[in-house]
């Protein structure tokens, strides 16, 4: 699968891979909030990126792994940040939205509030998904030609 380049099998492995992106950007929102005397937008910040680094080094070696060597580690690496920028707002937006919307509902439920954060990071990260992976396949990660 690895070496597919077919649109499907590339977004299942860029799926995956933001998979795996999801549980490194929950467990920083923990750690960093419980860690450090921050707030959870503020902590979201920092998870998200790490978790968009882990992204980066992930996607280059297994979902793009064909369109890697095209360039250095390090502009790439910019490229991506940059790239990721409109998702990663979209995903600060939801993960805010979802704060904000489910306080209520967090409060009502046993462990509702402690898992108000994780739902917020997931409802975020489905919703920026789509616009990074057509941001990464077509800027950042460019087919050679």
């Amino acid at each position: 699968m690895t070496r597919s380049t077919a649109g499907g099998a590339t977004f299942a492995r860029f799926a995956l891979v933001g998979g795996v992106m999801a549980g490194v950007d929950a467990a920083g929102l923990y750690t960093i909030h419980a860690l450090c005397p921050v707030g959870l937008r503020a902590a979201r910040l920092g998870s998200l990126a790490l978790a968009m680094t882990v992204g980066y080094f992930l996607n280059r070696r297994f979902t793009f792994a064909g369109h890697r060597r095209r360039r250095r580690v390090l502009p790439q690496l910019l490229s991506f940040y940059s790239a990721h920028a409109t998702g990663g707002a979209l995903n600060l937006a939801l993960f805010a939205l979802v704060l904000h919307a489910g306080r209520g509902v967090a409060a009502a439920v046993p462990a509702g509030t402690a898992l108000l954060p994780l739902c917020a990071v997931l409802v975020g990260g489905a919703g920026g998904m789509s616009v990074n992976f057509v941001l990464s396949s077509r800027l950042v990660f460019r087919p050679r030609r």
